[in-house]
């Protein structure tokens, strides 16, 4: 797809157009949405109503079909809502089921005004996550394993073939190679797997009057606890009782990075706004394949 087949500003108007109109079905007034995010999809508060619309653009490229991510999303919201856990509802003015509208699917949330700008404390992500898990143990519904790496990045991989412009064959053959070696590390794990949040990073805690709320479940799914606990430093992992090790969390962090590349550079010709820091991780890649090299095959200027 090239930049002139491309207009993300239509697709997020259409989706904001989309949204207000879902709502209208239902007798919601959106006088004046506002968009409050617009990534890989679009998050629009349809003001006056308390909701927040969450609209499906770009990860569907990756995720098909959007609507059982979407789904679980919802299903997991709604049980940890109901536990009184520290999450956002899906909105109570319609139903909580994905919906489409001129070709976009979405579901729609309880809107919080958030009362900071300020990253929550390491500690306190670390601690709320270990109370997450702990809620989650609980939860009865069926999830795939590891949905985020396991369905992205061979589907990333794939995209990125079929488009060919993007990367060099060597590149490729690295990046299926790398996420071949992981794969059976994160399959076949030490611990116990349970249901997790699937992103659970800081940035998805919200500030509210009611305290921090967790939020973004798209990418819930059933693993080992440390697919969640990479997104912790060091001051985070001590807060959080009993968290994997460091060689635990080694291959999880390194599928991490996987998946960060595969996402960005599959993405490319939509959405190039992370691609100076997805260079870098794939600098890294290369860097970290060429030592491996190095040591298994040894050189010495002195042999002849």
């Amino acid at each position: 797809m090239s930049d002139k087949e491309f207009d993300r500003p239509a697709l997020t108007s259409g989706a904001v157009a989309a949204s207000v109109s879902v709502a209208s079905t239902y007798g919601i007034r959106a006088s004046d949405p506002q968009v409050l995010a617009d990534a890989y999809s679009v998050r629009v508060h349809l003001k006056p109503a308390p909701i927040v619309a969450r609209i499906s653009t770009l990860t569907s490229i990756l995720r098909s079909p959007i609507e059982s991510w979407l789904a679980r999303e919802l299903s997991v919201a709604k049980f940890l809502a109901a536990k009184s856990a520290p999450v956002v509802p899906p909105s109570d003015l319609l139903p909580a089921i994905p919906h489409h509208c001129d070709g976009l699917a979405m579901t729609f949330w309880r809107y919080f005004e958030p009362i900071s700008d300020a990253v929550p404390a390491r500690a306190i992500v670390g601690r709320m996550q270990a109370e997450l898990h702990a809620v989650l143990r609980d939860y009865p519904g069926d999830l795939p394993l590891l949905a985020p790496p396991l369905n992205d990045i061979p589907r990333g991989i794939d995209r990125l073939k079929q488009l060919g412009n993007i990367l060099p064959a060597s590149d490729l053959t690295l990046l299926q190679t790398t996420y071949d070696r992981l794969l059976p590390q994160l399959t076949d794990p030490a611990g116990l797997l349970q249901p997790l949040h699937g992103d659970a990073h800081a940035l998805n805690l919200i500030p509210t009057a009611k305290g921090l709320l967790w939020n973004d479940f798209e990418d819930t799914c059933t693993g080992s606890i440390a697919w969640d606990c990479i997104n912790l430093d060091d001051e985070g992992l001590a807060a959080y009782p009993n968290a994997p090790d460091l060689a635990t969390l080694q291959p999880y962090r390194s599928m991490r990075k996987l998946h960060a590349i595969v996402w960005v550079y599959a993405m490319l010709p939509e959405l190039p706004d992370w691609l100076e820091s997805a260079k870098a991780l794939l600098d890294d890649l290369r860097n970290a394949e060429a030592v491996s090299d190095d040591r298994l095959n040894p050189t010495d200027s002195n042999i002849y």
